[in-house]
């Protein structure tokens, strides 16, 4: 199988990488940052001016819109190198579904992630019930689903909710369902440790 160690191993030969490939290349990028050994590599003036004219991500992201969780410094990637969509609880919304598969179908994204966080606040408050201001609540029935199946324990709703929106984005959209059928996008769920950094896989099959 063809290897990819660093970000321009990736960028040179980003058409014979498979889904596969680049899954695991984000996950190196994040034992690279838990372990303080980031390359930093597209984060300069020089890399902004590259992709200033055209965008070429390898991977999407759902994730929430928490500020302890910057996608691109946790998995060590840079301008350019991942197309992300953030709103609080990571929720499959129809707006978040749509920039998604352009981030897939036209951009040409090989992975889609959503990536849940521990303790989050929007889990939390979807167990908890209780009236919240504004539209605050309108994320709520989005949650519900992995509340119920959790019954109260909130570590486990967060994992289930990344399941159910991971699942959401590959049966419910025909767009990504057809790129996932014909081999050509994959889509992953994981969660990361505020406290550690690390990023740990949420099988979309099975048991949480």
């Amino acid at each position: 199988m063809h290897r990819l160690s660093t970000a321009a191993d990736l960028e040179a030969d980003s058409s014979a990488s498979s889904p596969q490939e680049v899954l695991e290349f984000l996950y190196a990028g994040n034992q690279r940052f838990m372990a303080g050994k980031s390359l930093n590599l597209h984060r300069d003036l020089e890399r902004v001016r590259k992709v200033a004219g055209k965008q070429t991500p390898i991977a999407a992201f759902l994730g929430c819109a928490d500020s302890r969780v910057p996608i691109e410094i946790v998995f060590d990637q840079g301008f350019g190198d991942l197309f992300v969509t953030r709103i609080a609880g990571n929720v499959a919304s129809s707006e978040n579904i749509g920039s998604l598969e352009f981030g897939t179908k036209i951009l040409g994204a090989k992975v889609l992630f959503v990536l849940g966080h521990s303790g989050c606040g929007a889990v939390s408050a979807t167990i908890a019930g209780e009236e919240v201001p504004g539209q605050i609540s309108g994320l709520f029935q989005h949650i519900r689903p992995a509340v119920k199946t959790a019954h109260g324990d909130l570590d486990l709703a967060i994992r289930q909710n990344v399941r159910n929106q991971a699942l959401i984005l590959a049966e419910a959209s025909p767009v990504l369902a057809k790129l996932v059928k014909s081999g050509e996008l994959l889509v992953a769920g994981g969660i990361y440790d505020l406290a550690t950094g690390s990023v740990s896989p949420v099988p979309l099959d099975g048991d949480t």
